[in-house]
């Protein structure tokens, strides 16, 4: 399973911060935001990542992330010129993703909760078609909506509905069988000359290949992408942390957690930023002693 993380587009919603940062590396609480999709991936069992982002910004995500090769990954980045909807990162990420099938998350999306990696972990073990997550908002008519039959099956994807006959929002983390690369390439464009993913994932609802499953109580799905989104992600953020003392996205963590790196390796990183909260407390997940 490859996973892609779309960190482009123009940051417009977040003007002026955007003119001298790219959206995704700026901070949530204490990390870059870009951590925290990353970490969703590295939860879900994925270790080879692409980065999508604009020719301006992706050297700063190259120095931010590197290589991915401390963590036990293998990172790669590709440019996506001009905003061009979400399912074109599945053009400019065909070659990267080859024959295997891919996980699409994006990098303004936060996911939390105890079952989310158990959950993505299966999704991309069993998926036969596209596995969508799904979230109940207060505030439908802002996204793609998922409506259900009696059964509980996915029967539609209405985008931005004005009178929405669901509140359960389509997020955007998302599972594909390898033919997602054919299907995306046979969309048309929008009137904004946009490939939307919607459009990619009613084919999979159509043909009866499309499974929906539901972050109920216990999740939490943030989008921060807009000022008020990127506040309330932050607030989350610090209010988990300064409750549990255990950061969230911790990719170092991670890392040593999911069996990427060993205990010498995890405490080498740490050692680099010992300075700050952010190294001490990866200097704790591995203390010295601890097998490598």
């Amino acid at each position: 399973m490859k996973g892609i993380i779309l960190a482009g587009g123009s940051g417009t919603r977040l003007y002026p911060l955007t003119r001298a940062l790219s959206k995704q590396l700026l901070p949530v609480y204490d990390k870059p935001m870009i951590y925290y999709p990353l970490s969703t991936l590295m939860l879900g069992g994925i270790r080879e990542v692409l980065i999508i982002s604009t020719p301006t910004d992706l050297p700063a995500f190259r120095r931010v992330l590197g290589d991915g090769s401390d963590l036990g990954l293998q990172l790669q980045y590709a440019v996506q010129p001009r905003p061009a909807g979400i399912a074109d990162a599945f053009r400019v990420g065909a070659a990267f993703v080859g024959r295997d099938p891919v996980t699409l998350i994006l990098g303004d999306n936060i996911f939390y909760g105890q079952g989310l990696a158990l959950l993505l972990r299966r999704a991309v073990r069993e998926v036969t078609g596209c596995a969508l997550f799904g979230y109940t908002v207060a505030d439908p008519h802002r996204y793609g909506v998922a409506e259900t039959d009696a059964d509980g099956r996915l029967t539609r994807i209405v985008e931005k509905p004005a009178d929405p006959r669901s509140s359960e929002a389509i997020t955007g983390l998302y599972v594909y069988t390898n033919d997602v690369l054919e299907i995306a390439r046979g969309i048309l464009p929008s009137h904004r000359g946009e490939l939307e993913i919607t459009d990619v994932n009613q084919v999979y609802v159509n043909e009866g290949r499309a499974t929906l499953h539901s972050l109920g109580r216990g999740y939490a799905w943030l989008d921060a992408g807009t000022y008020d989104g990127l506040l309330s992600a932050s607030q989350f953020v610090q209010a988990i942390q300064h409750r549990q003392g255990i950061p969230i996205a911790c990719l170092e963590e991670i890392a040593l957690r999911m069996g990427y790196i060993d205990a010498r390796t995890c405490r080498a990183l740490g050692e680099r930023h010992a300075h700050s909260p952010y190294g001490q407390y990866v200097l704790a997940a591995a203390p010295i002693g601890a097998s490598a």
